[in-house]
């Protein structure tokens, strides 16, 4: 498979699952979050960076939700 398709970042948890197994169960912020978290420091070297975007995702899920319960 391509570079593409499934960069070796997708897959290298320790559980071997890919991430998009996952998250493709999930709405779009929550599967971003988990994402993020899933892969923190093997995309980059960057980990808190991976960490914050994760914290971005769920804090616009939390307004989606707070606005829909207004």
């Amino acid at each position: 498979m391509s570079e593409v398709e499934h960069p070796k970042h997708y897959n290298s948890h320790p559980s071997g699952v890919e991430c998009i197994t996952v998250t493709e169960h999930m709405g779009f912020n929550l599967g971003n979050a988990v994402k993020y978290i899933w892969r923190a420091g093997l995309k980059s070297e960057a980990p808190v960076t991976d960490l914050k975007k994760a914290v971005w995702y769920l804090q616009r899920e939390i307004g989606r939700i707070e606005k829909g319960a207004a």
